[in-house]
């Protein structure tokens, strides 16, 4: 069976034994840490395939866990789910914002989580082939699907796999307008359910990190968004 290594960080025993049960009946290899710092410290021993986060914890809470491990080259593209309370709307973008792939809101059903799960894992071993491998270049940008890498002006611009895959979308076609729901079915997959203020955090953020060429992402009011052509 499975085989993938997942750690779950929660403080809360009842919901870290919970989680823990199911994913081992599911046939996933299972750790678990009830605190940030025991967390890092695991991921530090073994690095695991995905992580399952609770963003509210004693001592390291969980964005600062998150901001971390998304800022270590050895850790960055390891996928994170967060677990979030409905009244942690704020840290749920921050934590999107930060590189975390996927949050689900407490509470949560066992079987919920891991289809969540099931997708990031999938989507992590399908994440090297684009819908095209081809480099695109259009004015002072340049996205490589085949390195997951891009460039402004020849700089190397790091991209979270989320904003990769937004700007890959958007100047793949330039000047064709994309709403948020065509946005996150390309991105995420059909059965990923998010908000509009999510998508427009992650379109926030590529903008921030474009730079200038940030304004060849366009916005149409009530529509979505699009590459200028």
């Amino acid at each position: 069976m499975a085989r993938e290594k997942i750690l779950v960080i929660d403080d809360e025993a009842d919901i870290l034994e919970l989680v823990r049960y199911n994913l081992v009946k599911e046939g996933y290899q299972v750790q678990t840490a009830d605190s940030g710092e025991k967390g890092l410290k695991a991921v530090k021993t073994k690095l695991p395939d995905l992580i399952v986060l609770d963003l509210m914890l004693l001592g390291i809470d969980g964005l600062e866990v998150c901001r971390l491990l998304k800022s270590d080259s050895k850790t960055k593209s390891i996928p994170i789910i967060m677990l979030t309370a409905k009244s942690e709307d704020v840290d749920m973008v921050t934590g999107l914002e930060l590189g975390a792939d996927d949050y689900i809101t407490k509470p949560f059903s066992p079987r919920v989580l891991i289809a969540r799960i099931r997708t990031c894992l999938r989507r992590q071993t399908d994440a090297a082939p684009e819908t095209s491998t081809d480099v695109l270049r259009l004015r002072d940008i340049c996205i490589d699907p085949g390195r997951h890498a891009v460039t402004v002006v020849g700089k190397p611009v790091e991209l979270t796999f989320t904003e990769f895959r937004i700007l890959h979308l958007l100047a793949g076609r330039p000047g064709w307008v994309f709403n948020r729901y065509q946005i996150v079915e390309a991105v995420r997959g059909e059965d990923y359910s998010v908000t509009d203020r999510a998508v427009d955090v992650q379109i926030v953020g590529l903008r921030k990190k474009l730079g200038k060429a940030g304004k060849l992402i366009e916005t149409v009011r009530g529509v979505g968004y699009r590459f200028k052509e």
